[in-house]
């Protein structure tokens, strides 16, 4: 029987994804820096072994944010309190910041200082992406 990462172990390790690739950082050079194997930061960025405090500290450290960038937007247990929510369309979010894409996109963006034409992206994303629910 296979054992399924807890959710929040997972919320850690995709915003240490997510933050290393921002930052440029390679697997193998994170490992580097903490005396781990690049195999080790694949299993915390999958949540499938759990990020100690004191390691957690070292990699925000590493990656100059706070620990507590590492939580934000995890998942709380609490079910949403009445009708629909965004919360089953934001929970994507963070497997997208964390893949190549993501990264991809929002370097490209946050490159763009005009924000008239930040808000024109905004705006052709969100029809392109009615209009593909619209075809499914």
């Amino acid at each position: 029987m296979k054992k399924v990462p807890n959710p929040i172990d997972r919320h850690v390790g995709s915003r240490v994804r997510m933050r290393r690739m921002l930052a440029g950082v390679s697997q193998e050079k994170l490992g580097e820096g903490l005396g781990l194997t690049f195999q080790q930061i694949q299993k915390y960025e999958k949540g499938s072994n759990r990020i100690s405090a004191s390691r957690l500290q070292q990699i925000a450290k590493m990656l100059d944010v706070p620990v507590s960038f590492f939580f934000e937007g995890a998942p709380t247990g609490d079910m949403p309190t009445g009708g629909f929510s965004d919360a089953a369309s934001s929970a994507y979010v963070p497997d997208f910041m964390g893949s190549s894409e993501g990264v991809q996109l929002t370097k490209a963006f946050v490159r763009i200082k005009d924000s008239k034409v930040r808000r024109r992206i905004i705006d052709l994303v969100e029809a392109l992406a009615e209009e593909g629910g619209e075809n499914a």
